[in-house]
């Protein structure tokens, strides 16, 4: 490895090394800091332990992908490693994260949670393709409105999914076309929402339901109504209160000062709508309320001067506009005379302006 036994037992020499590599690469000391912190964890004191994490996490950035990936493929089923040193290649880069999040039995289900609440949609699959995941992290699974995420998760034949939690899934198959066959086929749905979904599946898969569930006519006809007539009533109404984790998470952000209009986009592209909308009320100093209205019911200017407050270019209006919308089942039409005031808003505002305007209309409600 290039290091002594004295050089690996020498804390301080360690985080010299890590700071100034002198003849010794990168690519040693972590694999040699991991070596150790993987035999003698259980023998270190909280200050070494603390050290040695700090080292770690000051290499990861540095250190060739592969090595980390091999590391991690490594520890991925050793039940001795130190759970600190799973949680950190956990919170790696996905190729790094994958095989210890899909095997490691260290982590618990509050890991799983945390990974949802705070990684990307990477991580989340990873999580929902875990064996055996139980009933919580399956319903947390389910809030996320990214199709592969809940794809995903359906199809993981050992995941526990509660009652509730697939009464979330089968309602998001109405939109997510790609959700319907997977939780069709699932073994453990039960039959009565196996009759909602003939509602709106292909015929294909009604007739599998019809073939597999003990379906009443009278039971069939009367799903099929209803969701016609919920098809017909218009987009349904946003969560009133977020989860706590998303919440916490956009606080979070906001207080490091890394929420930013980059952040919005991604989460949007990730179809995280609820914290799309979180943390669009935190930038614009609005309550949630009151940014949903300028969002979804005031018509596309505000939503311009919303764009323009936070930074967030006029070339990706349309993009912004579109998906936030699709994810509350509104029609995003913008017509060319909206695509005028859009225009206008963001040629005649500046950011403060738009924010002040913004600030404007919610007081006048």
């Amino acid at each position: 490895m290039g290091l002594t036994a004295r050089d690996m037992s020498d804390m301080g020499r360690l985080a010299q090394l890590a700071a100034n590599p002198q003849d010794t690469t990168r690519e040693e000391i972590y694999l040699a800091v991991a070596s150790l912190y993987r035999v003698q964890g259980n023998h270190l004191n909280n200050r070494e332990k603390d050290l040695m994490r700090e080292i770690l996490q000051r290499l990861t950035r540095d250190v060739e992908m592969a090595i980390r990936i091999a590391l991690a493929e490594r520890l991925a089923e050793d039940t001795s490693a130190p759970t600190d040193l799973i949680l950190l290649l956990a919170d790696d880069r996905i190729e790094v994260a994958r095989p210890v999040i899909l095997r490691s039995p260290l982590l618990t289900d509050e890991d799983m949670l945390r990974l949802i609440a705070e990684s990307d949609v990477g991580h989340q699959e990873a999580v929902a393709a875990r064996p055996h995941i139980g009933e919580t992290v399956s319903a947390a699974l389910a809030e996320s409105e990214n199709e592969t995420v809940l794809v995903t998760l359906v199809r993981n034949a050992t995941a526990r999914i509660s009652g509730a939690t697939y009464e979330v899934l089968v309602d998001k198959s109405r939109k997510f076309v790609a959700l319907q066959e997977p939780i069709v086929h699932r073994q453990d749905l039960p039959p009565v929402l196996a009759t909602k979904m003939c509602g709106w599946v292909s015929d294909v898969l009604k007739t599998y339901i019809v073939r597999n569930y003990p379906i009443e006519h009278a039971k069939l006809d009367a799903a099929m109504a209803s969701a016609e007539h919920s098809l017909n009533s218009g987009p349904s109404a946003p969560r009133p209160t977020p989860t706590e984790s998303a919440q916490k998470l956009v606080e979070k952000l906001y207080t490091a000062g890394q929420l930013r209009a980059g952040f919005l986009l991604r989460v949007l592209h990730q179809g995280q709508i609820d914290i799309f909308d979180l943390a669009f009320a935190k930038l614009l100093d609005l309550p949630l309320h009151e940014t949903r209205r300028t969002l979804y019911e005031r018509g596309p200017k505000p939503v311009a001067l919303a764009c323009r407050a936070v930074g967030i270019d006029r070339c990706v209006f349309a993009t912004v506009f579109k998906l936030s919308r699709q994810a509350r089942l509104m029609k995003p039409v913008l017509t060319a005379a909206d695509m005028q005031i859009v225009d206008g808003a963001f040629s005649t505002y500046t950011k403060t302006a738009a924010y002040e305007e913004l600030q404007a209309m919610a007081k006048k409600g």
